[in-house]
């Protein structure tokens, strides 16, 4: 297992700087200079983990994704542990280290520093401890379970949703008596606690996080999925040849003590599905299913090496193709026309940003300040945009809109992403000043986007900011 862990975070560490910053990283690093108890759109963990990664190298790539890389290896080692609490030996925990190891969904979110790897380690152990809770073991590792809780709220608040079912489904089950201590009641006080700094933002400001979660689930996000999607990607979130590992760790659980691990998983499937969810909200319940199934599959196996030889096979293919699709494994000159871009819509996110900056440099006249349609145009500016004496740019898109709008005295200001339409109310002289390409012909998010110069504005920026507003 400790070899699996160590080989996994070694082929994140050597391909992190391959292709570049994704959108969410700049916009946390942005967030970081910003640190606030909360964002529209986050808590602020992670952009006070963005912060913290500057302090050692503020334009160092692979120092930034270094939270992330030991983020998905706690999971490796999560799913190891979970195998040997489900009473596997070493070869079974070597088999859940390895098929998380190979998963898609791990590969990708501990290649990126985001909130979505943090999640996924914070629900790996409290799945862990649920295990061992429900084994019998000491009640006081409820307290664990109260401050990874609390922690997992202030990286993302999603994290209450499978803890609420999780707890609901064991109360379905003969465990509940597992509730019956006092250190329940404190873990619960333990994880308000932690998470009150961020709640009380938000309750502040008009529960901004709702608004967003309300247009992910209308399909805003760039990764929001219809309902078929969502189905079909259950089978493709941790590779299509570990479903029949973690569905015969359904069934084991089912025929275990611990049935509220399937219920749970059911229960969430609805519930997303219903809700509008991403395909990936789903992800943090694999591992306890990969481990349930390893710990089975051992047995099968036994002592004999061909047929481990077969199972480690199959695992190592896994790990093969989610690296090709989700890895800068391929050099970028060859992600046109390859399936990559098809599958993984976060590799285009990647590609770009420097010379995306260098043609907003190249457009924007003496003096006038910078308006962007998104978060991330807006925080690839402030990453690269010193080297051209770039101003911080304003955008209307989730928390810098919180941040404020350009100063009224702004008599000029070069827009990019947004539409000739959306500005003819706002300016009164509207410029074309070109069109974004990234010269791979790659289709991402800013590929293709206008250019424009807005001259004399209509009515003074803060007038015009509450409508200039976008959560998503």
């Amino acid at each position: 297992m400790t070899v699996i862990a160590s080989v996994f975070a070694l082929v994140l560490l050597i391909t992190t700087t391959r292709y570049g910053y994704h959108r969410d990283e700049m916009y946390f690093l942005a967030a970081g200079r910003r640190l606030d108890w909360g964002y529209p759109d986050q808590p602020p963990l992670t952009p006070a983990l963005a912060r913290l990664t500057t302090t050692i190298d503020p334009d160092a790539l692979w120092v930034l994704r270094l939270p992330a890389i030991a983020a998905a290896t706690f999971v490796v080692v999560c799913a190891g542990l979970m195998a040997k609490e489900l009473g596997g030996g070493r070869g079974a925990r070597a088999l859940a280290a390895g098929a998380v190891a190979s998963a898609a969904m791990v590969q990708a979110a501990g290649h990126l520093f985001g909130t979505t790897v943090f999640d996924l380690a914070a629900w790996s152990l409290i799945c862990l401890l649920m295990l061992k809770l429900l084994r019998g073991a000491d009640p006081w590792w409820w307290l664990a379970v109260g401050v990874v809780v609390g922690l997992g709220v202030q990286n993302k608040v999603l994290v209450v949703v499978p803890v609420g079912v999780l707890a609901v489904a064991v109360l379905l089950t003969s465990q509940r008596k597992v509730f019956a201590t006092k250190y329940f009641a404190v873990a619960c006080a333990i994880a308000a606690l932690i998470a009150a700094p961020y709640l009380w933002w938000q309750a502040a400001n008009g529960w901004p996080q709702w608004a967003l979660s309300r247009a992910i689930a209308g399909g805003s996000s760039g990764t929001s999925d219809s309902p078929i999607m969502f189905l079909l990607l259950q089978f493709g979130l941790f590779g299509p040849l570990l479903v029949p590992l973690w569905g015969y760790g359904l069934w084991r659980l089912w025929h275990s003590r611990y049935r509220a691990f399937p219920i749970a998983y059911g229960l969430l499937f609805v519930l997303f599905l219903v809700a509008g969810g991403k395909a990936y909200y789903l992800g943090g319940m694999y591992p306890v299913l990969l481990a349930a199934g390893s710990v089975g599959l051992a047995n099968v196996l036994g002592d004999r090496g061909k047929r481990w030889a077969t199972a480690g096979s199959v695992i190592a293919l896994n790990a093969a193709m989610s690296a090709v699709l989700f890895l800068p494994v391929l050099p970028v000159a060859q992600l046109p026309g390859s399936p990559v871009l098809a599958v993984n819509y976060d590799a285009g996110e990647t590609i770009g940003w420097p010379r995306f900056v260098a043609q907003v440099a190249a457009a924007r006249p003496p003096d006038a300040a910078i308006l962007t349609a998104n978060y991330g145009e807006a925080g690839a500016i402030e990453r690269y945009g010193a080297e051209y004496g770039l101003p911080t740019p304003y955008s209307g898109h989730n928390a810098y809109w919180w941040w404020g709008p350009p100063p009224d005295t702004a008599t000029t200001v070069l827009t990019v992403g947004i539409d000739r339409e959306r500005l003819t109310g706002v300016c009164s002289v509207v410029e074309p000043a070109g069109v974004l390409d990234n010269g791979l012909g790659i289709d991402n998010d800013e590929q293709g986007e206008p250019l424009f110069v807005c001259h004399e504005p209509i009515r003074p920026w803060s007038q015009v900011w509450p409508e200039l507003r976008t959560l998503g």
